[in-house]
């Protein structure tokens, strides 16, 4: 079983940028997609970013452009460059592997929160 452990939120004004790392405690090399997921206060988690083994990255319409993530195999890292960041990015983020649409392969970890705010 993979652990995740996510790191790098904190507090940034509108249009800062911050960059999100989530360690595996296992390998990542086999997993086929990473992704990045986010759950503001009161609302679901959602997926915002995803990147797949073969390099192909897809973006949910409210990140695209400003959010760019990346994946280091060999040292079992997911990483997240968010840029020109808004209030509406306020949320923890999270990262895990997607299993189809709705659903995640492995445990989630304790996220990192990400406030955007003047």
């Amino acid at each position: 079983q993979v652990q995740f452990v996510e790191s790098g939120g904190g507090l940034v004004q509108p249009g800062g940028s911050l960059r999100l790392s989530c360690v595996a405690s296992g390998s990542i090399f086999s997993i086929g997609a990473m992704g990045w997921y986010r759950q503001a206060p009161g609302k679901p988690r959602d997926l915002v970013a995803q990147l797949t083994s073969d390099g192909s990255s897809t973006y949910a319409d409210s990140v695209k452009g400003r959010f760019t993530i990346s994946r280091d195999n060999a040292n079992n890292t997911v990483y997240l460059e968010m840029n020109s960041l808004k209030p509406e990015d306020t949320a923890v983020y999270y990262c895990n592997a997607p299993v189809g649409s709705r659903f995640v392969q492995f445990k989630w970890g304790q996220g990192t929160r990400v406030t955007v705010s003047s």
